[in-house]
């Protein structure tokens, strides 16, 4: 009995959460998926991270907990795809105490904000920061090396009494390439390059790139010394390592050259390198002496990530919970291949829409799909106790949010990105499952809006993907095999099932979303 009674005490919250939310009753799944995508990007937007981490008291700025004096004193540089509207409301925020600022920004940045509307972003005509534009294609140039070079020159000229506020967002390292003489632009690129395609892991080939950098791996703070140095981070990278994002410019990360030598020689690299990177590494030590009788600024460099996968979760999950749903955070760290990312969230589907219990193979497949898709045992089984309640006590519907960043291999030549060939493949594993609103919703998006060479960021799709497409005569399989997901979804249906947000200009990596209607309770 007491379980009976268990069942029905969660009915009246859910009715008047019903009632005070009529809008949102009359709100299809897809919509719903496609407004928590949209705050979750709204989350991570630059000048509204930046709103929320920087609190100023007349003549004095809040960081983090930290308070520091303000006396038209403030310098400012960045590097990043997002970075423009950073500086842009720290200008709002701080503007009379900058003295100067430059900022490296990808090619062509300021026009297009204007050409969409995103004034608000820019900053303003007398502004005393310098907007330096680079890196097309998001490759290092010598328009992003002049710009890197200018940021190392504001930083060497400040002293004890200066304070320098260092704004880094996604595609931070190629807006901020800065060789160690004589090693060339180039001549560092073929290096890194060579190194990746003999197989160097991320860790091996950042090692290379901070040995080789000016300004990588604590140089930037290095030669902002003695001033005091605050970095204030909009992360695009798996769990938010400070040392990977642009490669830790504000980061103490010591690489000694014997550790680089060791890597060139495992990949068989050290005979056939250039002679200006061997007479880089043939120098003795660190890359630069100790500071005597004080830290260097890397070492009591204030680091603050401001924006992440995370963010963008946690507020998603805010708007589920208003839209009817009971969130629940799978992990902001999925990555893996597509193909083993799909299979997942297809098994977490077929176990939250089970009307009787799961057959147990469900959830041991999950759990073995963990290590392979990022995601640990226990993340995976919180999260299938929460589906599991949803299911057999009555919370009502449920809304799985997941981030990060899977990867597919390419077999094909066709037009698509990572997300919605997610979406495609989570829609076959869906196959079978009751169609909305009675079966699960899934949504795929990047947060930067572009979904590899197209103009979506996603997809959203359903288990009835598979039978839409066949009565449109789309053969799925082909599609897949050319990786070709957005001519399948741009011809599925008049297109309606692409996510196109339009510029967002942020990058958080990618949000999952898994819609789970109620499902009705049988009472025994």
């Amino acid at each position: 009995m007491a379980r009976i009674l268990s069942l029905f005490q969660h009915q009246p919250f859910l009715a008047v959460l019903g009632r005070g939310k009529p809008t949102f009753r009359k709100m299809s799944l897809d919509s719903r998926a496609r407004e928590i995508f949209r705050v979750a990007v709204e989350a991570v937007q630059p000048d509204h991270v930046v709103r929320q981490s920087i609190e100023r008291k007349e003549d004095s700025v809040i960081i983090d907990g930290r308070t520091f004096t303000l006396r038209h004193n403030l310098h400012l540089v960045g590097f990043g795809k997002a970075v423009l509207g950073m500086a842009a409301e720290v200008e709002r925020i701080l503007g009379d105490h900058i003295v100067k600022g430059v900022i490296s920004v990808p090619h062509g940045i300021q026009q297009t904000l204007k050409q969409h509307g995103k004034s608000h972003l820019l900053l303003k005509e007398d502004s005393r920061i310098k907007v330096m534009e680079g890196a097309k294609n998001n490759l290092p140039d010598d328009d992003s090396v002049r710009a890197a070079e200018r940021i190392k020159q504001l930083a060497s000229e400040l002293t004890e009494k200066d304070l320098l506020l260092v704004l880094i967002s996604g595609g931070g390292s190629a807006l901020l390439p800065a060789p160690i003489p004589p090693i060339s632009l180039q001549e560092k690129l073929d290096v890194t390059r060579r190194l990746a395609a003999a197989g160097a892991t991320i860790q091996e080939l950042n090692k290379v790139r901070r040995s080789l950098s000016l300004l990588k791996g604590g140089g930037l703070a290095h030669h902002a010394h003695p001033a005091q140095v605050v970095s204030l981070t909009l992360s695009d990278v798996i769990g938010d390592p400070l040392d990977l994002i642009a490669s830790g410019p504000t980061v103490a990360c010591e690489v000694w050259p014997e550790e680089v030598l060791s890597i060139l020689e495992q990949y068989k690299l050290h005979n056939s390198i250039p002679a200006s990177v061997k007479e880089v590494l043939a120098r003795q030590g660190p890359r630069w002496k100790e500071n005597t009788g004080d830290v260097d600024s890397a070492e009591k460099a204030l680091n603050v990530v401001i924006g992440s996968n995370t963010v963008a979760l946690t507020c998603a999950g805010r708007r589920a919970r208003e839209l009817g749903f009971r969130p629940v955070v799978l992990s902001p760290g999925v990555c893996g291949d597509v193909r083993m990312v799909s299979r997942m969230y297809g098994l977490l589907a077929r176990f939250a829409c089970s009307y009787e219990e799961p057959p147990p193979e469900i959830a041991a497949e999950v759990l073995r799909l963990g290590p392979d898709v990022g995601v640990e045992s226990w993340d995976l089984c919180r999260t299938m106790q929460v589906m599991d309640e949803g299911r057999t006590e009555g919370w009502g519907a449920t809304c799985l949010l997941a981030g990060g960043e899977p990867t597919v291999e390419l077999t094909g030549k066709g037009r698509g990105g990572r997300n919605q060939e997610l979406a495609l493949r989570v829609a076959l594993e869906m196959r079978g499952l009751k169609l909305p609103p009675q079966g699960p919703v899934f949504l795929s998006g990047g947060t930067d809006g572009q979904d590899g060479p197209t103009e979506a960021a996603g997809a959203i799709t359903d288990g009835g993907l598979y039978d839409e497409a066949h009565a449109q005569g789309l053969d799925v399989d082909s599609f897949l095999s050319n990786n070709d997901s957005y001519t399948f979804f741009s011809g599925l249906s008049g297109a309606q099932r692409l996510l196109v947000p339009g510029l967002t200009c942020t990058n958080v990596m990618d949000v999952h979303v898994l819609l789970i209607p109620a499902i009705p309770i049988k009472i025994s």
